[in-house]
């Protein structure tokens, strides 16, 4: 039986391939399908998967990328610094506390940045030996930037037009102000008093902290770098002015900072002896400052104007004074401590215990005390003229309709004189 069960196997024909059969409509209609239709085996591709391309990531977009931009190029004469006030080219570091990255951004601003600075002229055109070392190049940018500033002003305003624009930024007509604060006058800030000259003549500035303990330096360096002229100042409370032929579609391109730059290191502000003393006597000094009867209290973000002339007058009866500043931030009452002793000027003596301890030296003498006090009145009565030339029209009215009366009462023959009418009063 199992030889006949092979034997039936053998005799069995080969199973054919099965065909596939298509429907007999493809003749008669003549239909030709798509490609995308016919049936394809594996061997037409080669073996071989088409696969999708990948996207590339996602990049958020980024102020650092400039798309293949050129570098912004800016025309104003003067090196770009985090702050104008704050800082000073005469104060030299000892060193960098991070590398000399640019807070413009990579490629953005045509300067290099020096860790300090972007200068507008090639730092290595400086002599450092001549008499004057800022370069005929840097010169020729102050003049042209001084006779630039003589155009856009124009004729001085009136007393007239200065009292309006005076009143048009008070609190009470409007809210736009621009505020000042502990890092002074900064670069970004100059780009904010020209968005706001495009549509005012004049603006508001409200200075608070520490930039205010020289607030002269402050009203120059607004004057300076901005090209406005102030034509009003109350306390800390500043009126800027644009000028007559101010044209905002021609206004200096200001290329904005990024991130605030990491201040330098400069050299100690306390050292262990101060200049002149033994070590014994400095240790006797600091202690007994801290006993020494209080100055004044400064205010967190106060107005410090008035803290030179006290540290000056309270020097002509003590040797040593002390500023109680405690509340303040520990930056903020030593950039005034360094804002007093050039200033005053003075000695520091220690910044123990949130205390301001100023000496005023061996070698003090009454006559600087004399000099300051001329200055800080030839000050004041800058101060005053804008008040005095407001009310200039106004008097000078009055004194003319008073000459006025009294050539009519002295032309006039029918008022009698005053000494005839009294003795003829006294003769009846």
């Amino acid at each position: 039986m199992l030889l006949l069960a092979g034997l039936l196997r053998r005799a069995r024909p080969p199973r054919r391939p099965s065909v596939r059969r298509l429907s007999g409509l493809l003749d008669r209609y003549g239909f030709v399908p798509p490609a995308s239709l016919t049936p394809h085996s594996a061997s037409d591709d080669g073996g071989a998967k088409k696969r999708r391309p990948k996207k590339p990531p996602y990049r958020p977009p980024s102020s650092l990328d400039r798309g293949g931009r050129p570098a912004a190029r800016s025309d104003l004469p003067f090196d770009f610094r985090f702050s104008y006030t704050e800082s000073s080219p005469g104060d030299k570091p000892i060193g960098l506390r991070e590398p000399k990255y640019s807070p413009f951004g990579p490629g953005r601003l045509d300067r290099p940045w020096t860790g300090l600075c972007a200068p507008a002229v090639d730092t290595t055109l400086r002599d450092a030996h001549a008499d004057d070392p800022a370069p005929a190049a840097e010169r020729e940018l102050e003049e042209a930037r001084r006779r630039e500033r003589e155009r856009v002003l124009g004729e001085p305003l009136t007393p007239a037009e200065r009292a309006f624009l005076v009143s048009k930024c008070q609190k009470s007509r409007t809210k736009k102000q621009i505020n000042l604060g502990r890092d002074g006058l900064t670069h970004n800030m100059l780009n904010d008093i020209h968005n706001h000259w495009k549509n005012d003549e004049a603006v508001r500035v409200k200075c608070l902290g520490v930039p205010t303990v020289d607030m002269q330096n402050v009203c120059h360096q607004l004057e300076d770098k901005t090209g406005g002229l102030i034509i009003h100042r109350h306390g800390g409370q500043l009126i800027l002015y644009r000028g007559r032929h101010y044209n905002p579609k021609k206004r200096p391109v200001i290329p904005l900072m990024l991130w605030k730059p990491a201040e330098p290191v400069y050299p100690r502000l306390i050292k262990t002896t101060i200049e002149g003393l033994t070590v014994e006597e400095t240790k006797e000094m600091r202690k007994k400052g801290l006993y020494v009867p209080v100055l004044t209290k400064l205010a967190k973000n106060g107005y410090y104007a008035s803290l030179v002339p006290m540290v000056r007058d309270a020097f002509l009866t003590d040797e040593l004074v002390r500023i109680d500043s405690k509340g303040l931030p520990k930056s903020d009452y030593r950039k005034i401590g360094v804002k007093l002793r050039d200033l005053v000027p003075c000695i520091i003596v220690s910044f123990d215990k949130e205390q301001i301890i100023v000496w005023r030296g061996k070698d003090y003498n009454g006559t600087i005390q004399d000099n300051t006090q001329k200055t800080s009145v030839s000050v004041l009565e800058e101060e005053s003229a804008g008040a005095e030339s407001e009310n200039g029209d106004q008097e000078q009215a009055s004194s003319d309709w008073a000459s006025d009366e009294c050539s009519q009462l002295s032309s006039s023959d029918e008022m009698p004189d005053d000494k005839s009418a009294i003795s003829e009063a006294d003769s009846d």
